[in-house]
């Protein structure tokens, strides 16, 4: 499969210019008039590579998905693009994004497709986006595509929320642990240092290593700091090798527990990507490319771009998927059963929406072993300290009453 940039005329006359996918020029041709359009020419091009690019914070997401949304409400309501995209920033309140419609708005004006004008704000609009309102815009389904853009993104946010909260209390409790043992060790059992310095070895063990822990953490604990911080920084740079990210996300797919959850993440966040585009009319290859983007583990994302490899030399879907031997068998069932009845896209949300809740429900019951976890363990170092005074206390007691 080759990629061929194309211009054509609609049936009222107008342009259009994009993208599409085909095996050689007459192929590319047909599938132009197949989608209602007069061909005016179509040239082989050079596939840009594909690159990670640094994407909006979550706010500014969920700022986009609700501004697309408005934009194919819009245009399902007969208004002209530029119209449209007018609209939608008298509703946009963050600056930077309002910036960003009228970039777009502008472009359009002059010509310029909405896919592309998009293309050029990559920062803010994801691959998915544009592939999106490309397939819309040579279709003439632009709002449809884009209504099935805004839910995409709707969802995947929803879900990322979702998450975050989950994680907010574990999050507070491990601080707040951190911070008790650290105020008792620094201010607590110094004040009985006085008082158990005569003792020396008579001090129970217990005693004796919370004594240790707490003149370790006064004299050094600024030596710990300073290591973490290194550790942490050296760490970001090691992690930033491609070979050694790889190596580490391999791994972590094969930690009990978290590599299921993680594997199940991965494969719904591309079923997501890869179903919105084929609805959207997408050629499959440039599809899997694009869904392969919006993969965090490397490792996985690789072996989907060995299976983006095969597709464009007229290999399946469903095989290479299954012989990478990373994605749940229930994917590769949906996979196989969309692939035979035409019907891939709509297997592919479906198999979306029942990974989201199998993660969603994981991550449920993690936490709900993991909260009273982290209480009894924060019980039990306070505990800890108090016991070690105390045994030390009343050995004192034992001393004066004896004979």
């Amino acid at each position: 499969m080759a990629t061929f940039r194309y211009r054509a005329a609609t049936p009222t006359g107008e342009l259009k210019a994009g993208t599409l996918d085909g095996s050689s020029q007459n192929d590319a041709l047909d599938r132009l008039r197949r989608l209602g359009l007069m061909p005016i020419e179509a040239i082989e091009t050079a596939e840009r590579p594909a690159k990670r690019t640094k994407m909006a914070g979550a706010a500014t997401r969920q700022a986009v998905a609700n501004a697309l949304g408005e934009l194919a409400v819009l245009l399902s309501a007969g208004l002209a693009l530029d119209r449209a995209l007018a609209v939608c920033i008298d509703n946009i309140s963050k600056p930077a994004l309002k910036a960003v419609f009228v970039r777009l708005r502008d472009r359009v004006k002059e010509g310029v497709p909405l896919a592309r004008a998009m293309q050029q704000e990559e920062a803010t609009f994801p691959p998915m986006a544009c592939a999106m309102a490309e397939a819309g815009e040579a279709s003439g389904k632009l709002d449809v595509s884009l209504a099935r853009l805004a839910e995409s993104l709707d969802r995947a946010a929803a879900l990322r929320q979702t998450i975050v909260s989950s994680l907010i209390y574990p999050a507070v409790l491990i601080v707040i642990a951190l911070g008790v043992v650290s105020m008792m060790l620094l201010v607590v059992v110094p004040q009985f240092e006085d008082l158990f310095s005569d003792q020396g070895a008579k001090l129970p063990l217990i005693t004796q290593i919370v004594m240790g822990a707490s003149h370790g953490l006064r004299n050094y604990g600024w030596l710990g700091v300073l290591g973490l911080v290194v550790a942490g920084f050296i760490g970001m740079r090691w992690m930033a090798q491609p070979a050694v990210r790889r190596a580490f996300d391999r791994n972590v797919l094969r930690v009990p527990q978290l590599g299921p959850l993680i594997t199940n993440a991965e494969t719904a966040r591309l079923a997501r990507t890869l179903g919105s585009l084929v609805d959207s009319g997408v050629a499959l290859p440039t599809a899997l490319g694009i869904a392969q983007r919006s993969l965090v583990n490397t490792y996985m994302s690789a072996a989907v771009g060995r299976v983006v490899s095969g597709l464009k030399e007229g290999s399946g879907l469903s095989g290479p998927l299954a012989a990478t031997k990373l994605f749940p068998p229930m994917a590769m069932s949906f996979l196989r059963t969309g692939e035979e009845t035409a019907q891939l896209g709509m297997m592919l949300n479906r198999l979306a929406d029942v990974l989201d809740r199998d993660v969603r429900n994981t991550i449920q019951r993690m936490i709900a072993i993991l909260t009273p976890a982290l209480t009894v363990l924060m019980g039990a170092l306070v505990a800890t300290v108090i016991a070690s005074i105390m045994s030390a206390i009343l050995g004192f007691n034992d001393l004066a009453l004896g004979p």
